[in-house]
């Protein structure tokens, strides 16, 4: 099936039938291992106006960065997260999950001088957080300082995050070595500590899961120490049972956000079954 040879480069170029050529090139030269075809009809997005609370500042960097309207599910994130609900947001990779969690993040931290703690699974995942942060500060002027603070932190700049970071983009792994067993040397950062951001939800399952779950646990046990209760926000890829997961990785019950709002297009899907090879012993072709 991903044996393009028999198209020339023009039949797979970017024009408004290029995929129905391609799908009729596909069907007819590979017909007999096509068992089913299947179309996903395209989305149009769902809009919802920008929170009439917003803060100024964030609504113009959006608008320069050419956001002018929020997509259903970020809405009700803000929504949810206002009421004071810990959430899961499951929507599709490039859906603006992003969002969910920045604009109340953001929110927070200018009008109230909050702190917020995202935890990524790897350093690149942070990396890329943070440069999303920094663009939207730097389009509406904010002024938060966003840090991340991992094995690569270098020492002389680890007590600049501790003590002025307004969001620490950090992991599981340094959260549990770096972090909670150091909360003294934190103290001003838990005092103000009411956002817990966790992507990539469902990577945390299985043993290394619970590993997660214990470590929350500290977590959520450190910050009453320093007398807080945040709020968690916690992202996924599409999966079966968002819900439950969550609130087994923090203890507590979660609001689920899972039918997104950003536009989709269509999607063909073909269902291949490799050609035999040995009719007499039914041995087919590998599937790749």
């Amino acid at each position: 099936m991903n044996d393009l040879s028999a198209f020339a480069p023009s039949e797979l170029a970017a024009e408004p039938d290029s995929v129905e050529r391609l799908l009729a090139g596909l069907k007819r030269r590979h017909g007999g291992s096509i068992t089913a075809a299947y179309e996903i009809p395209a989305r149009a997005a769902l809009y919802a106006d920008f929170p009439a609370d917003l803060d100024p500042r964030l609504v113009s960097g959006l608008r320069r960065r050419g956001i002018s309207a929020l997509y259903s599910h970020q809405a009700q994130a803000w929504q949810r997260v206002a009421a004071g609900e810990h959430i899961v947001v499951v929507t599709p990779t490039a859906s603006g999950k992003t969002l969910c969690y920045n604009l109340p993040v953001l929110q927070a931290v200018l009008r109230e001088g909050a702190k917020a703690l995202y935890l990524f699974p790897t350093k690149a995942l942070a990396l890329d957080q943070v440069a999303e942060l920094l663009e939207l500060n730097e389009a509406g002027q904010l002024g938060v300082r966003a840090c991340t603070f991992d094995g690569d932190t270098p020492g002389d700049a680890r007590k600049a995050v501790r003590l002025h970071g307004d969001i620490v983009v950090s992991n599981p792994d340094m959260l549990h070595q770096g972090i909670l067993p150091h909360h003294t040397k934190w103290a001003q950062f838990f005092e103000r500590l009411q956002y817990v951001v966790i992507d990539e939800m469902h990577g945390y399952r299985g043993v290394f899961g619970a590993h997660v779950a214990n470590l929350l646990r500290r977590l959520k046990r450190t910050c009453r120490f320093y007398g807080v209760s945040p709020r968690f926000i916690l992202s996924s890829a599409t999966i079966a049972n968002p819900g439950e997961l969550g609130e087994r990785l923090i203890g507590e019950s979660v609001s689920v956000i899972d039918q997104s709002g950003a536009p989709a297009g269509v999607k063909h899907l073909l269902f291949w079954n490799p050609p035999l090879v040995n009719p007499d012993l039914g041995l087919r072709a590998s599937a790749r």
